[in-house]
């Protein structure tokens, strides 16, 4: 949180590093506007609502891009891939892939504003 003078609480930073365990590199890379989905085994996990693994769970019920992931726990970009990489790993939820390798060149434009869209949605 930021106080009065404008200076940012260490605490509130913190906590979400401590959800990766200070972890700040995923084991796979992750685009930003990577949408993720819940796998069925992902949407059986038992109801946890302090774990920050089970929140992402339950906002990518609904396909969501990992900044828009970030954006909802409030956490660091960085955080969000870590966590979704880890979910990933363990079968929680997919990864869709954003871009084919033969995309025309307005594919990526359009990607963009869909993202900021999204963004500017929540």
């Amino acid at each position: 949180m930021t106080d009065a003078s404008g200076h940012t609480d260490g605490a509130a930073l913190a906590r979400p590093y401590s959800w990766t365990e200070g972890r700040t590199r995923p084991s796979v890379e992750l685009a930003v506007e990577a949408r993720v989905r819940t796998t069925p085994r992902g949407r059986a996990l038992p109801h946890r609502r302090a774990s920050a693994m089970w929140t992402v769970t339950q906002l990518c019920l609904e396909p969501r891009s990992v900044a828009e992931i970030a954006a909802h726990l409030p956490a660091p970009l960085g955080v969000a891939r870590v966590l979704v990489a880890d979910l990933l790993g363990e079968g929680l939820v997919e990864v869709e892939a954003t871009l084919a390798a033969d995309a025309g060149i307005d594919e990526p434009r359009r990607l963009i504003e869909r993202v900021l869209s999204g963004l500017r949605a929540q």
